[in-house]
């Protein structure tokens, strides 16, 4: 019964549930992230984007059966290795929905159109825009906008543009920094991701390049923007510019020089620098926002 189980977590991947605290964003940066009310709301959203994601993520499991299984890694996930049957994924799916359509019931209407929009733009992706060549990327990226949007919705807070388009810089230097991953992890790449072929390394490079400096260059511009200074009474957000700068320098070495970053997840778990700077910068946001006056 626990291998089952395990195997259904497998399946669902939570892992990739970390993509999800992008919702977070929102109640940090408005300064309500100590009101309860607004707080369990975020956990609401955040409860309801982990959903869709693994429903998403089990529907893309079930179209990508066949190429999954000529990857050297997704190969053993639940469905591609035979050991949970495509009938019992739908049911799986089924489920969820009626999870979710529960968590709906507790939320604000724009918040669920946001929620069954990510959705939507995800089944399009599984079905159609992954084997469009930078289509998939700036789908991969409107996902997580759709995160920070859906953050802001549920309880009613303005969000910066800038932060707005911080995130999507940041998702197309995650997106393009995976496919460069992809390429590289197996000489059947192509067989696996029909879009590789339009890829190259060096067309990567330059657009992560770009991506890297576009959050860099749009996450400072926030920080120094006079209603940001204004809102938070102080300058010392373009402090915190220095774990974002290591954060792309050391997950661009990790990509680069040893290989990894197909799940972005799991690089920053597994990474200590990584998970150490995250977790550096989430302290420092905190103390200069809630704390120092």
């Amino acid at each position: 019964m626990f291998s089952n189980i395990k195997l259904y977590l497998f399946l669902l991947r939570p892992i990739d549930w970390l993509k999800n605290l992008f919702v977070f964003v929102p109640i940090v940066f408005s300064k309500h992230f100590l009101v309860v009310n607004e707080l369990i709301i975020t956990f609401l959203a955040f409860a309801c984007f982990s959903l869709a994601s693994s429903i998403v993520y089990v529907i893309n499991d079930i179209a990508d059966v066949e190429n999954d299984r000529l990857h050297p890694i997704k190969k053993n996930r639940p469905i591609a290795s035979g050991k949970v049957s495509v009938k019992s994924a739908y049911s799986t799916i089924v489920i969820l929905s009626l999870l979710l359509l529960f968590l709906f019931l507790l939320m604000n209407p724009k918040f669920v159109v946001i929620v069954l929009a990510y959705i939507l733009l995800n089944i399009f992706y599984s079905f159609s825009w992954k084997s469009k060549v930078i289509i998939d990327l700036f789908s991969i990226a409107a996902g997580f906008m759709l995160r920070v949007i859906g953050g802001a919705v549920a309880i009613s807070v303005y969000i910066s543009s800038w932060l707005i388009i911080t995130t999507l810089f940041l998702s197309l230097y995650l997106a393009a920094m995976k496919r460069r991953a992809e390429i590289i992890s197996s000489s059947n790449a192509v067989e696996q991701r029909a879009v590789l072929k339009f890829y190259s390394i060096n067309f990567i490079d330059q657009l992560s390049v770009i991506s890297a400096a576009g959050v860099v260059l749009s996450y400072t511009l926030y920080t120094v923007s006079e209603r940001t200074v204004n809102f938070f009474k102080t300058e010392n957000l373009i402090y915190t510019t220095v774990f974002v700068l290591y954060g792309m320098f050391r997950y661009m070495y990790l990509v680069f020089q040893v290989g990894e970053g197909e799940n972005v997840a799991k690089v920053l778990l597994s990474d200590k620098p990584m998970l150490i700077n995250f977790i550096l910068y989430v302290i420092s946001i905190f103390i200069i926002i809630y704390f120092l006056k």
